[in-house]
């Protein structure tokens, strides 16, 4: 129904449209697949087209046009000029030149709606910051715009972690996890044979969009029913935190008196590499393949990498890692050894110190040559080699936003040197790179603006997993940190190394199952401490990694000791209980490899 207060235009929607889709799990060996109750989803959407079909909607008395396109319309591009940047004087002097007149005459622009709080971003932080100030009552409006990829790839509302990140590679992972059971299967008397289900990936492709496209639709529906405005647009900042954006080829302006910018960042592929822009791809494009990788090389070495590495490779497809280096740089290095041995143990192939520099079309495949002079063929090249802000944050640095070296926004307690204008999440310099983190810091930053809550936002003990094969979560310090800051003589590290229960009868090496010790140990709990007992550091290595590492974070933020863990008893037979058990110090020169056969536990 519909019905207008104060003067706003309010949208009461039955929750059946706002969770209109029906879940259906088959057999997980067989299928992995959603199915979705379009039916009410398209009424939803019609009801909506009846208002209008503009690309924004607001509940304000001067803006009501609503869209519920599930990906974001790229027809009204912004571009920036950013020959600019080659001469900081001088562009700053006209700009200042241009915007004290655009301040002048600021009162000229009709219809120019005024916000208590504008967001720039529709990913989780910006998200959660424009939901936390409506909810305080607060007039709020969110600009969300995707520049689309060098492939062409773009997508809905919710950022990156929805769309391109965190939902559809975990995903992505847990399919490759049901195939790789296949293994076991046979073993476990479940079926006759031990050959591999082959995967079909538009099925999976096809599977993992749905579900997206079902976030986006509710993510809208969300802000919708939280009174945010959402304006799919680009916004530009200007002077006296006025925001310029393109709309139906309308150039329109809004105001606010605070302002936060949450634009994220994207992976990139390198100019110097000849032929990388023309054939390469990255995550962003991954999910949306409408054919099978094939053989892929992967080039970098970070945790998206390794991710989607771990995950090809389990579904089935020949992977090679060109590392320029090290694995995972910033993680404990003994952990991502374990983690790089049960990577090849599983058949990734690393190739150290060689990268890639042409890439030609050559038939139907790509011809990959190295820095060696050595040549490959792959069906898919995926760059993997960091993230880098947004293209687009000149206007930001035409206004006076200070930035680091690498294009992030310096921030202090999340507002940079312009009063009144924030930046949380990735786009901010030297946080964790984490939605977690993004979420949390922006409805901390919200309520220290408009209630009564002064609590800052700790990036410290942050914790977070690598989605490898066999998984990879820490919370804390690493050995290498805690030896950094703390000196080794002052610490007491304590380690397990054994094999997790499930897996152990089988292996998954088909040749040689009747060996139980034929394959790399799969687990490895680790707690790093003070000399006094101070947990400062929490590392694990195994299946559902990230699960186990969840609660013993807590550990952490409570400042809690090694007896603490002593005095705790473990749930057998589990993983988890390794950290309850653990007695043998890395000093101590005693061997932390359990001869057991009890996962975690201390049987036998």
């Amino acid at each position: 129904m519909l019905f207008k207060k104060r003067n706003l235009i309010t949208i009461t929607v039955p929750k059946i449209f706002l969770s209109s889709y029906l879940i259906f799990r088959q057999s997980d060996f067989l299928s992995y697949s959603f199915c979705y109750n379009f039916n009410h989803l398209t009424d939803y959407r019609n009801f909506f087209h009846k208002i209008n079909s503009n690309n924004s909607y607001s509940n304000s008395s001067n803006s009501y046009s609503i869209n519920t396109s599930l990906q974001s319309s790229q027809s009204n591009s912004y571009s920036t000029n950013t020959n600019s940047q080659s001469n900081h004087t001088n562009t700053n002097s006209n700009h200042t030149n241009t915007n004290t007149n655009f301040e002048k005459n600021s009162f000229r622009i009709k219809n120019m709606i005024h916000y208590d709080l504008i967001v720039l971003g529709g990913g989780p932080a910006g998200m959660a910051a424009a939901k936390e100030a409506s909810r305080l009552g607060k007039r709020t409006v969110l600009f969300d715009y995707v520049t689309p990829s060098a492939r062409g790839t773009s997508w809905g509302v919710g950022g990156t972690c929805v769309n391109v990140g965190c939902i559809p590679k975990k995903l992505m992972h847990y399919a490759s996890l049901l195939r790789s059971s296949n293994y076991d299967k046979f073993q476990y008397g479940l079926t006759n044979t031990q050959e591999l289900t082959p995967i079909n990936w538009n099925k999976l492709i096809q599977t993992i969009q749905n579900y997206i496209k079902m976030l986006n639709f509710s993510y809208r529906s969300s802000l919708l029913t939280s009174g945010v405005d959402y304006i799919n647009a680009f916004g530009i900042l200007k002077h006296n935190k006025i925001i310029e954006y393109n709309l139906n080829n309308e150039i329109k302006y809004v105001s606010g008196d605070k302002i936060i910018i949450a634009i994220g960042e994207r992976p990139y592929i390198p100019s110097d590499v000849e032929g990388a822009n023309e054939y390469a791809i990255t995550s962003d494009d991954l999910f949306q393949l409408n054919t099978n990788p094939g053989k892929t090389l992967i080039v970098g070495a970070s945790y998206v990498a390794l991710e989607c590495a771990g995950f090809l490779t389990g579904l089935g497809y020949n992977v090679d890692v060109s590392v320029r280096s090290i694995l995972l740089r910033g993680f404990d290095r003994q952990c991502v050894k374990k983690v790089e041995e049960l990577m090849e143990a599983s058949g990734v192939l690393f190739l150290y110190h060689k990268l890639p520099i042409k890439i030609e079309k050559h038939n139907q495949q790509l011809k990959v040559t190295f820095n060696d002079q050595s040549v490959n063929y792959y069906d898919t090249v995926l760059y993997a080699i960091g993230r880098i802000p947004s293209q687009y944050t000149q206007h930001l640095k035409e206004v006076g936003i200070e930035f680091d070296g690498n294009g992030n926004i310096l921030v202090t307690n999340e507002e940079t040197n312009i009063k009144d204008i924030y930046a949380v999440g990735d786009i901010v310099s030297k946080v964790p790179k984490l939605a977690p983190v993004a979420i949390k810091s922006s409805e901390l930053l919200i309520q220290r603006l408009y209630s009564n809550n002064n609590t800052q936002m700790n990036y410290e003990n942050v914790p977070k997993c690598v989605y490898t094969p066999f998984e990879y979560s820490s919370c804390g310090l690493t050995e290498e940190e805690a030896i950094e800051k703390y000196g080794e003589d002052n610490l007491e590290i304590y380690l397990k190394e054994y094999n997790n229960l499930e897996i152990s009868p089988v292996h998954r090496i088909n040749k040689k199952t009747n060996d139980e010790f034929d394959y790399p140990m799969t687990c490895l709990s680790k707690v790093i401490c003070l000399k006094d007992g101070k947990i400062i550091g929490m590392h694990f290595v195994g299946p559902n990694a990230g699960e186990i590492m969840q609660g013993f974070s807590v550990l952490l933020t409570l400042n809690a000791k090694k007896s603490d863990l002593d005095k705790t008893v473990g749930i057998h037979p589990t993983d988890a209980e390794s950290f309850v058990n653990l007695t043998v110090t890395k000093s101590s020169g005693k061997s932390w490899i359990a001869t057991g056969g009890c996962a975690g536990g201390k049987c036998g």
